[in-house]
């Protein structure tokens, strides 16, 4: 009670809440784990994050950024108590500037938000993760969010520019800035791209916008098996061409989909290719009719065209509604973002296809097969059963162990958080952890910034 009433006598009560139904709120992303705080910040700026920070400081007191919390490794979860930080309430775009390509955003805007307010005016926003309509900037710069798009666009991190960044004592470091090219000392903006809340609370950002392409189209293609579709990614970049986007999706989740959607709503086969172009006009349609004859020759069952936006989104739509058809096979869905090796995407399947049979427990693979980051979903029945959670969670430790010892990496966009915790030190090596250290120790010596997460 006394933290909540320094924090209303510091910010005003109207920024403050110990109420059930707050601190229920932000005690949780969506993942499964789950911690109460022990009260609620409604931050609305940089001055309320400096007392926030200068308080917790003072009085050791763990602090937990929130943005949008629809993170999925529990990054936000405030295992430890103390302050659940809040940035959703800033949400101003503050500038959208074509003349210097940039935007300014304070943390709480929405991603899809953002990128409608640049298209307005012919300008392009390009990371594009799935849940774009409901994450925050804020959450996409702390863990690098990429998407479908950032084959030829690039993840966050390729347009942030600069950040304000509120240190675990309460200074305000003004890092990187407007000027798209800037070698004054070391690139401190990129530190905080994906260090998911544990070196500081980023405030604003000021990210790089491009013209919008004035066409884009889309090919899906159905195929017999993943192997081939595999093989046709390859082809196409053999071919000379580079897509913005390049997505795979299994045999288990076309089911789910059909279950999910009706069966007319897939294609037969069992994996599908979706293939986006853009660019100019002319260019797009002719090279939409060399990729489709191109794919038939890789041997594709159907190949659909989408020659404009409206039938682009139909086909990104059928893509987003792969989660939500996982979901509503009423298993738990173990999401985890692992990335491998291009070349290495049909033997990733193959993998997780002897796991399943050596588990028992269906695995769904579908995602950015253009980068190898492959969404490797473990579908799990009964997973708060703890035998049944215990056979889970060590299929998810063979598939890390697998995806080091081929050159992978753990995750790709999601971040390390609570659910990849117990690999973080094989995935980095014993030096490299060591360095993550003594930059924690220098920006938060308190270590009250996001604590009992990867570092600890």
């Amino acid at each position: 009670m006394q933290l909540y009433e320094n924090l209303c006598t510091l910010l005003g009560a109207d920024k403050v809440s110990n109420g059930k139904n707050d601190k229920e709120i932000h005690s949780t992303d969506k993942w499964y784990a789950k911690a109460t705080p022990d009260v609620v910040v409604f931050a609305k700026s940089t001055e309320d994050v400096v007392a926030v920070m200068e308080y917790a400081n003072t009085h050791a007191v763990p602090v937990y950024t929130r943005g949008a919390g629809v993170g999925y490794v529990g990054g936000c979860v405030p295992v430890k108590g103390g302050i659940a930080l809040s940035v959703f309430q800033m949400n101003d775009i503050l500038e959208v500037n074509p003349a210097d390509g940039v935007a300014v955003v304070q943390p709480g805007v929405i991603t899809g938000v953002l990128q409608e307010k640049v298209r307005e005016i012919g300008w392009y926003y390009p990371p594009d993760p799935a849940s774009l309509k409901e994450c925050s900037i804020g959450g996409n710069i702390a863990t690098n969010a990429g998407g479908p798009r950032c084959l030829k666009y690039g993840v966050t991190k390729n347009y942030v520019m600069g950040l304000t960044v509120v240190t675990g004592n309460g200074k305000v470091l003004k890092l990187g800035g407007r000027c798209h090219k800037n070698k004054t000392g070391f690139d401190l903006a990129s530190l905080f791209v994906g260090s998911e809340g544990l070196l500081g609370v980023i405030t604003e950002a000021t990210l790089r916008i491009l013209p919008h392409p004035e066409a884009r189209a889309m090919i899906g293609a159905s195929f017999l098996d993943f192997s081939q579709a595999a093989a046709c990614v390859q082809s196409i970049f053999d071919s000379g061409r580079l897509p913005s986007a390049l997505e795979i999706t299994d045999a288990f989740t076309l089911n789910a989909a059909r279950d999910y959607l009706g069966e007319d709503k897939l294609p037969p086969g069992d994996a599908y290719l979706m293939v986006e172009i853009d660019g100019r006009k002319n260019s797009v349609e002719n090279e939409l009719r060399e990729l489709k004859d191109f794919i038939l020759g890789q041997g594709a069952l159907r190949v659909d065209l989408a020659a404009d936006e409206e039938e682009c989104e139909r086909i990104w739509q059928l893509r987003r509604d792969f989660s939500y058809s996982l979901r509503s096979t009423g298993l738990t869905k173990l999401n985890e973002d692992v990335v491998v090796p291009r070349g290495k995407l049909v033997e990733l399947v193959a993998f997780t296809e002897q796991l399943q049979q050596e588990t028992g427990i269906d695995i769904a693979c579908f995602g950015h097969a253009g980068d190898g980051n492959i969404h490797t979903n473990i579908m799990v029945a009964d997973y708060h059963d703890p035998e049944v959670k215990k056979k889970a969670d060590k299929a998810v430790d063979k598939l890390f162990k697998w995806i080091l010892a081929n050159n992978g990496a753990i995750t790709g966009e999601h971040g390390v958080g609570l659910a990849k915790k117990p690999w973080i030190k094989e995935a980095l090596g014993e030096a490299v952890f060591e360095c993550h250290l003594s930059f924690k120790q220098t920006l938060d010596p308190k270590n009250i910034l996001n604590p009992g997460k990867f570092l600890d």
